[in-house]
């Protein structure tokens, strides 16, 4: 009975296996990768949130660079900003426990509470000072995205490079970069964040993001060096140096295409706690610095308002939650895409097809 069981596993295995290689004949490499990904429900749905949240944060808020002193703005379609400030209006749309600046935005149908669903004029309510609650967190969704591409895409090249270079080589050059690396990683994040924060601050998100970015990378880089210390005694690599390839071919061809998952995987990570720290660093006052905002802030400004206006708070730390999730996702499923050690999920229509193949045998 158990050999009986082991022969059709054994026998769906190849038949999944031969589903597999019939669907992506004739595809590349990077049609391959993207057949992969599409699949990968949680990180589409994760796309498209992610990209809801970008286009509407930048759409409504515009588009905010430079400092204080050279600003760079362009409108967006939102028609209240953060310097508008309109202290009756909150007075007036008073909440029922008598605190200012009472959301608008409705959801419940005119029979259950007799107000009938509306977007109003300002739906997410407005500060006691009275600034629009929704023009201050798109902006800080903004700034805090920002931070995010930024501190990401630098951490990711840096640790990459170093990561890479470490394991291949190996020796004394991977000694060195190693030690310099432990160096950086001992130095708790929160502390060179806040002395970055303190200096860089005032200058903008811009400047702010690529100094965190250039301490971002020390995680990433032994998570690539152990990957390719595995990966350059694999046959692969033999062959491609018995063929006469060079060390950047072997790198970047050969090598590098396999540790891809890891590299995804931990990109995502690092560009998800970019957000966070970015939002720790404001949080404690470090970070974005006022007159501009971020969620951190945002957060921060209001927390003692948690139990009388709930609504000042729980908005950026949704959209924080939120970003973070849908980056996380899509690293995910990336990882499944890219690592092509990475078993495919077989659908139940693809498991029938194996079935039906059985019973013909």
């Amino acid at each position: 009975m158990a050999d009986l069981e082991k022969n059709n596993s054994q026998f769906s295995e190849k038949a999944e296996n031969e589903i597999e290689l019939k669907e992506t004949a004739g595809l590349s490499q990077g049609q391959i990768i993207l057949r992969r990904f599409v699949r990968h429900k949680a990180a589409m749905i994760s796309v498209f949130g992610l990209l809801f949240v970008i286009l509407f944060s930048f759409s409504a808020s515009g588009i905010h660079l430079g400092t204080e002193d050279n600003p760079i703005t362009v409108k967006g379609w939102w028609p209240y900003t953060i310097d508008d400030i309109d202290p009756e209006g909150a007075i007036t749309s008073m909440c029922e426990n008598g605190i200012p600046g009472c959301p608008t935005m409705d959801f419940l149908p005119d029979f259950i509470d007799g107000d009938g669903m509306g977007f109003g004029a300002h739906p997410l309510g407005m500060d006691q000072i009275g600034t629009d609650y929704l023009a201050l967190v798109v902006r800080g969704a903004e700034q805090s995205i920002m931070v995010m591409f930024i501190v990401g895409f630098m951490g990711l090249i840096i640790g990459t490079v170093v990561g890479a270079i470490a394991g291949f080589y190996g020796g004394i050059v991977d000694a060195i970069l190693m030690r310099v690396t432990d160096m950086f990683l001992v130095t708790p994040t929160l502390i060179i964040g806040a002395v970055i924060g303190f200096q860089f601050g005032n200058l903008g998100v811009i400047p702010l993001a690529i100094m965190l970015g250039f301490f971002a990378w020390m995680g990433l880089a032994r998570f690539v060096r152990t990957d390719f210390l595995t990966l350059r005694e694999r046959e692969f690599v033999d062959a491609a140096r018995v063929a006469g390839a060079s060390n950047r071919r072997i790198i970047f061809k050969h090598i590098l295409p396999n540790a891809m998952g890891i590299i995804i995987v931990a990109g995502t990570l690092l560009m998800s706690g970019a957000i966070l720290i970015e939002s720790a660093l404001s949080f404690l006052g470090f970070g974005v610095r006022a007159p501009d905002v971020s969620l951190g802030l945002l957060i921060s400004k209001y927390q003692d308002t948690f139990s009388v206006a709930p609504f000042l708070f729980w908005w950026p730390g949704l959209f924080i939650i939120s970003i973070a999730l849908f980056v996380n996702f899509i690293g995910d499923g990336l990882r499944d895409a890219f690592d092509p050690r990475q078993k495919k999920r077989i659908s139940l229509k693809e498991r029938f097809k194996s079935s039906t193949m059985k019973v013909k045998a």
